[in-house]
């Protein structure tokens, strides 16, 4: 086993959690089921968009048809800004709790009706609008409910707990999303309605939304309101004063939210490459059908669920940083080689799946680190910042990612990947470069580490 020193220091004061307790516990498993229902519900259409968008856009040709699926993929994100300002502004002002009970409840009711949409055949582009609007309301209570339980589970725990706890969250979204393709590949291969799919989805997130109200407000957050508040009773001024405290008019690093927004970048472009991308590949040159599509991102869906359990156990020995660090330069290798190996070597769906795989085990994430991007935001601007930067480079990639591929592989073959993919990368270096720095001047990096036996 790996042994480090892992002391982490927090203002100044050294900060060691090697265990939960109870609360945490409960609410870690809380939020962790509330985010695998967002996420089930969230990626449900994202998942059968193969077979969904036939029944609720006008069918068309190939071309089109893949159009018609950017647009479908990308309308989910185009409200996350506006939604992080929201949330985030209700999350650093009033609290952590209300935005993930609230963002559920959105999402089980967006859920509802999707259940119970007509489709295109039957009321023609009516259909098309609604099926987008939904999409919308979605994307848009997704945004507060990843951000605000991450938040939340950091700012409850302490290193080296947090990291895997913080871990929980992402991979309870993964499975949310395995969840779903899972439905996907029942509907396909079994004849289910994919209605009763969305209707099961709308009442588990409601029973969740009522479930989050156990919930606490997280001491971080409660603790800078109450020393806001000790500081000006001694102080003997009006509460119109704690608009100009220092606590609250901390301000943000603006290289730190440009890493923090390069880092995010990372994620979409290799999730969209990995699942969609692929996807019609596997298409145009191996005739995959939209079932087949499903079934073959199901078996990676997997694959993504157990990587980030192995990720989320070594996070407690190893300090994350040095795991992204692995995983970073492993990636970029191999997503440098991916075009060159997809027209000299891989001839069949399964070499392709091999190399998903590896992809998506090593995929540019940080993953059980968000404690440590999220610690280096001052606390009543953490919430605002972090979701409109996840928000703002999710509807920037996706954009460019499900379009520019279209047009790129069309004009430049499979080595037009690189001119989005490469970017990314470096982005992505430049960002972890910089939260590495803050982190070893703070003390925080592992000064040394040793194997033993």
């Amino acid at each position: 086993m790996m042994n480090m020193d892992r002391t982490v220091r927090e203002n100044g004061f050294v900060v060691n959690q090697t265990s939960l307790n109870k609360e945490q516990k409960e609410a870690i498993g809380l939020l962790s089921i509330g985010t695998f229902l967002e996420y089930f519900d969230l990626m449900l259409y994202v998942h059968m968009a193969v077979v969904l968008n036939e029944l609720f856009f006008e069918p068309s040709n190939p071309f089109t048809s893949s159009l018609y699926t950017a647009l479908a993929f990308c309308s989910t994100y185009v409200l996350r800004p506006f939604g992080a300002l929201i949330f985030g502004w209700i999350g650093d002002n009033i609290g952590r709790k209300i935005t993930v009970i609230i963002t559920t409840t959105m999402m089980s009711a967006s859920c509802l009706v999707m259940a119970n949409l007509p489709t295109y055949a039957e009321v023609g582009i009516t259909a098309s609008v609604l099926v987008t609007i939904c999409r919308m309301v979605q994307g848009l209570s997704s945004m507060g409910e990843i951000i605000g339980a991450d938040i939340y589970v950091t700012e409850i725990t302490k290193p080296p707990a947090q990291y895997p706890a913080v871990s929980l969250v992402n991979i309870s979204s993964s499975l949310g999303g395995m969840a779903a393709l899972g439905v996907g590949y029942f509907v396909i291969n079994h004849n289910f309605n994919w209605r009763y799919a969305f209707w099961a989805g709308a009442g588990i997130a409601l029973i969740g939304s009522f479930a989050r109200n156990k919930l606490r407000e997280t001491p971080d957050f409660a603790n800078a309101k109450l020393r806001i508040k000790n500081i000006i009773e001694k102080a003997g001024f009006d509460s119109i004063s704690m608009k100009t405290n220092p606590i609250i008019q901390e301000k943000v690093n603006k290289k730190s939210a440009i890493a923090m927004f390069l880092v995010q970048c990372a994620w979409p472009a290799c999730f969209y490459f990995i699942y969609f991308h692929c996807g019609t590949i596997l298409k145009s040159s191996f005739s995959y059908t939209g079932e087949q599509i499903i079934t073959h991102n199901f078996y990676i869906s997997i694959s993504r669920v157990f990587s980030l359990i192995i990720i989320a156990y070594l996070s407690y020995y190893i300090y994350p940083l040095i795991l992204i660090k692995i995983r970073m330069i492993v990636f970029s290798i191999i997503i440098l080689a991916f075009p060159y190996l997809l027209n000299n070597f891989i001839t069949s769906p399964l070499e392709l799946l091999i190399l998903q795989l590896i992809l998506s085990t090593f995929s540019l994430s940080f993953c059980s680190g968000h404690p440590i991007l999220y610690k280096h935001f001052p606390v009543f601007k953490r919430f605002t910042y972090a979701s409109f930067l996840y928000a703002l480079s999710r509807i920037s990639v996706y954009v460019i990612t499900s379009f520019g591929f279209i047009y790129l592989t069309h004009y430049f073959g499979n080595y037009g990947i690189l001119v989005v993919m490469i970017p990314i990368t470096i982005g992505f270096a430049y960002g972890f470069n910089h939260f590495e720095k803050l982190e070893k001047q703070k003390g925080n990096y592992p000064a040394k580490s040793a194997i033993t036996l």
